[in-house]
């Protein structure tokens, strides 16, 4: 996976080297490396900073390899590195330091940089932190044993397998997998790969209002899964050791199109039955991680704890740029490097234009 596109190794070294400044990138993920590869490209010194082992965020250590290559994403990285010296600083945490959030993904890190670090050391700064944070269901038995969410689920299976890890998700003969997107998709099939006698693939709503569409659901389908729509996890049940064992659902019915546009989904009081299990995979969305819990530096979040942007891709600190999930919320990779080049290129137009001004003086 090329993230330098159509940019020649000659073209930056004409460029200065790196003579139009020094950008650092906090994250490495598709919209991070995509933005290193445009900046580099530009002349710029870019150095990357990653809390896991590995750069490619989700890439790597989550999304399954039949969806994304690990060896283009390795070769992609190995090219910035080896043919363009950007500079990676991997298992290194960027945070507002009194106060470090811990997020899903953490295991690997082995410092903590302070952003204020950055915004001091750099002429500027670009955030790609992401989606590390999974949402929770909020209901009783959800922190019993065998319940994971989808992207610890998915994250420990891959540490395992690269030899990051010496754990993984204990084998299931049963397993319950709660949501309607991707991430609950792909956590379905790799448990279904894993050996589990049998997958659950439970959503509130029906298969014409699943993110992941019906085209990803009837695939899993054929390979077994079972699908349950109109049904909602009301508690987990856990055995004497604490391990879950059942889960109870109630029916829904859909009502009145809410906030998002799609059939609210409502319960049908009476309609509760149960179902073994003994692993859950809860798989109802991620959270943006921004590398502070409140505003930091004019750097502002919403209620969602998304970074506020402009629509040049700046905060509201004036060297600080943002990108990626962690700016739009969860989305695909596609999207995300969309949004990491057009940020880029808005850095390098900002930087340029800072130039130009101070030359002028």
């Amino acid at each position: 996976m090329k993230f330098t596109f159509m940019c020649k190794k000659e073209m930056v070294q004409s460029a200065g080297p790196h003579g139009r400044g020094k950008v650092a990138i906090v994250g490495a993920g598709s919209a991070g490396l995509a933005a290193a590869g445009y900046l580099v490209c530009q002349g710029y010194e870019v150095d990357v900073y990653d809390k896991l082992p590995l750069p490619g965020g989700l890439m790597t250590f989550a999304i399954p390899a039949f969806r994304i290559s690990i060896k283009s994403v390795m070769e992609g990285f190995e090219d910035l590195r080896d043919n363009f010296s950007v500079k990676f600083t991997l298992n290194t945490k960027v945070f507002k330091k009194d106060g470090v959030r811990h997020d899903e993904g953490d295991e690997f890190i082995k410092n903590v940089i302070d952003l204020k670090e950055l915004v001091d050391s750099y002429d500027a700064v670009l955030i790609t932190t992401g989606t590390w944070r999974s949402r929770k269901m909020n209901i009783a038995g959800e922190d019993s044993k065998g319940v994971y969410t989808a992207l610890e689920y998915l994250f420990l299976l891959r540490s395992y397998s690269m030899g990051y890890s010496e754990h993984k998700p204990s084998k299931a003969r049963k397993v319950i997998v709660v949501g309607g997107g991707l991430s609950a998709i792909d956590a379905a099939e790799e448990s279904l790969l894993s050996g589990a006698d049998e997958v659950y693939l439970v959503y509130r709503r029906t298969i014409n209002e699943a993110p992941a569409g019906p085209f990803e659901i009837n695939r899993l389908r054929r390979l077994g899964v079972r699908w349950m729509e109109l049904a909602l996890p009301k508690k987990i049940i856990a055995d004497a050791s604490g391990r879950v064992k059942e889960v109870e659902l109630i029916r829904m019915r859909l009502g009145e199109p809410d906030s998002s546009g799609r059939p609210r989904p409502i319960p049908i009081e009476g309609s509760e039955f149960t179902l073994e299990a003994d692993i859950v995979i809860v798989a109802i969305g991620e959270l943006p991680t921004p590398p502070a819990q409140e505003e930091y530096l004019g750097i502002k979040l919403d209620r969602r704890g998304r970074i506020l942007v402009n629509e040049k891709y700046r905060t509201g600190n004036e060297k600080v740029f943002a990108a990626g999930d962690v700016v739009s919320g969860p989305s695909k990779v596609g999207n995300a490097v969309f949004l990491g080049l057009n940020a880029a290129m808005n850095m390098h137009l900002y930087l340029t234009s800072k130039r130009l001004t101070q030359g002028s003086g």
